[in-house]
């Protein structure tokens, strides 16, 4: 490949299982870089450059070009509405957005809801012609039932084992979670080829179960 790719890649969960997809696909990713405290980390061998980013903001960084794509849940794409291409579904990083409360609620008269995802749940609820306050909080989602902060939850389930542990319950799934590859509008013009070959490599590569 000629133009080195900028690729915006999320720490932790997600970069484990994109980095091994990558690998997959046959591109030379190292597999120390989890460890490294770099933040932008050269790949010469696959003809990129990564920048080491919290997944809420790869979006961000792909819309104003400084990065040509990235790897990002469809969570986040979803809440921040970015002008971005997404081009391929990774398949990786399953789990779904939910509904989330205690078990045997009862509607109240001035429903609130807490979350990560305030435009999720407002866009959710306002489709289920349902009025609520929205409380948007940044951890924990799971406390605000429990001390009577919000009546329910919109946060993503992977495997239920929170929620379990503290004697929660999904009460409707909104929708499914997979990582998905996007691209800056100008940078897919103008290193189309580049980012063409990576799609159709790591489309090959994403496991069947994952689709494209």
């Amino acid at each position: 490949m000629g133009a080195v790719l900028k690729v915006a890649m999320p720490k932790g969960r997600i970069y484990k299982q994109a980095s091994k997809l990558f690998r997959e696909a046959g591109l030379t990713i190292p597999e120390d870089f989890e460890d490294s405290r770099k933040l932008i980390i050269p790949v010469p061998e696959a003809g990129m450059e990564f920048i080491m980013a919290k997944p809420v903001d790869v979006p961000t960084y792909v819309e104003y070009g400084v990065a040509d794509i990235g790897v990002v849940g469809k969570d986040v794409l979803m809440e921040e509405n970015k002008d971005v291409y997404e081009l391929l579904d990774l398949g990786i990083a399953k789990c779904r957005m939910s509904v989330i409360g205690l078990p045997g609620w009862k509607p109240d008269i001035h429903p609130r809801v807490a979350t990560k995802y305030p435009n999720v749940a407002s866009k959710y609820f306002r489709e289920q012609g349902q009025q609520v306050e929205v409380i948007k909080l940044n951890g924990s989602i799971e406390l605000a039932p429990l001390i009577g902060l919000a009546d329910r939850i919109v946060d993503m389930v992977e495997t239920g084992q929170t929620l379990r542990e503290n004697g929660l319950v999904e009460m409707e799934s909104i929708f499914e979670i997979t990582s998905r590859l996007i691209a800056n509008r100008v940078s897919y013009r103008l290193k189309n080829a580049a980012i063409q070959a990576l799609c159709d490599r790591l489309g090959m590569a994403v496991p069947a179960r994952g689709g494209r």
